[in-house]
C-alpha cells in the first residue's frame, strides 16, 4: 500500500536481475581471492527488501479469523569454525530435523539462503542432497532475487510456505548461514496437509 492518501505502488521488476548480462563477461570476472571460485556473478547481491510476517500461536490466529500458512515444528541453531562459516546450515538442519522426528527425505520444499553458490553446494553435499534436486530453492534463491539483509530469513520462510501450498506438500526446511560460523534452520508443516 502507498500509505495514507498515497496511491499503491506496484513493483513489476526487481532491482537485482540484469537482463543485459553476457556469459562472456561473467566468465571474465575476478575471484575474491586468487585460489577461490567466488565472484560477483555467483554471490548474492545486497539489495533492498522488506518482509512482514506474523508468528503466533494457532489460537491467536484463529481469534482474529486468520488461518496459518504453516506450523513451525522445530528449529535448530549450530556453529562451525568461522573459516567455513557458510556450512552452518548443515548441523542446524540436522538438529531441526531430529527435533521434528523427520528426515531430509520427508521434505517437500528446501530453502537454503544462497549467500554464495559454492556455499550452497557445500551445504547440499553435507546434507546429502543432489545438486539438481528440484525441491531446493524452486523459485530461485538469493543469487537470483538478492539478499536483503534483515529480510532474508522471513523471505525464505514465506517463499517455502507458499511453495508448500503450490505443490500441496507437507514439510519444508528453511536454513541460512549467519556470520562467524553460525547456522539456523527451521522445519515447517502445512497444517491442512
Amino acid at each position: 500500500p502507498g500509505g495514507r492518501k498515497q496511491p499503491d505502488t506496484v513493483v513489476e521488476e526487481d532491482e537485482f536481475p540484469r537482463p543485459d548480462t553476457q556469459i562472456e563477461k561473467l566468465a571474465a570476472l575476478r575471484t575474491l581471492n586468487p585460489s577461490g571460485v567466488t565472484t560477483a556473478a555467483n554471490a548474492s547481491g545486497l539489495n533492498d527488501g522488506a518482509v512482514a510476517m506474523v508468528v503466533a500461536s494457532q489460537s491467536a490466529g484463529e481469534s482474529v479469523g486468520e488461518t496459518p500458512l504453516v506450523r513451525i515444528l522445530s528449529s535448530g541453531v549450530a556453529g562451525v569454525p568461522p573459516r567455513i562459516m557458510g556450512y552452518g546450515p548443515v548441523p542446524a538442519a540436522e538438529i531441526a530435523l531430529k527435533r521434528a522426528g523427520l528426515t531430509m527425505a520427508d521434505m517437500d520444499v528446501i530453502e537454503i539462503n544462497e549467500a554464495f553458490a559454492a556455499q550452497v553446494l557445500a551445504c547440499l553435499k553435507g546434507m546429502g542432497i543432489a545438486f539438481d534436486d528440484s525441491r531446493v530453492n524452486p523459485n530461485g534463491g538469493a543469487i537470483t532475487v538478492g539478499h536483503p539483509l534483515g529480510a532474508s530469513g522471513p523471505r525464505i520462510a514465506l517463499t517455502a510456505a507458499r511453495q508448500l501450498r503450490r505443490v500441496e506438500g507437507r514439510y519444508a526446511l528453511v536454513s541460512m548461514c549467519i556470520g562467524l560460523g553460525q547456522g539456523i534452520a527451521m522445519v515447517m508443516e502445512r497444517p491442512d496437509s
